[in-house]
């Protein structure tokens, strides 16, 4: 994968967050973090966007809670 530097503003907590995964071994480095972060967000994004298009329009919210539950995430 093709890497490219940029410059974030990230809220404080956010960023001792990173490097406090990055001390205790849960994260490879702050960027790894980052990119992983973005990625399972885009991915959610992408994700909602199929649903919508295979139900015509925003999914119903029972459906939401079955994928929740079956793909093991909580209810954001």
């Amino acid at each position: 994968m093709t890497t490219e530097r940029v410059s974030l503003d990230l809220p404080v907590e956010l960023l001792d967050a990173a490097r406090q995964a990055v001390e205790t071994g849960a994260a490879e480095s702050v960027s790894v973090f980052v990119a992983d972060a973005l990625g399972a967000h885009v991915a959610r994004i992408r994700g909602l966007a199929e649903l919508e298009r295979v139900f015509g329009g925003p999914p119903p919210q029972d459906v939401l809670d079955t994928v929740r539950r079956d793909l093991g995430l909580t209810h954001q």
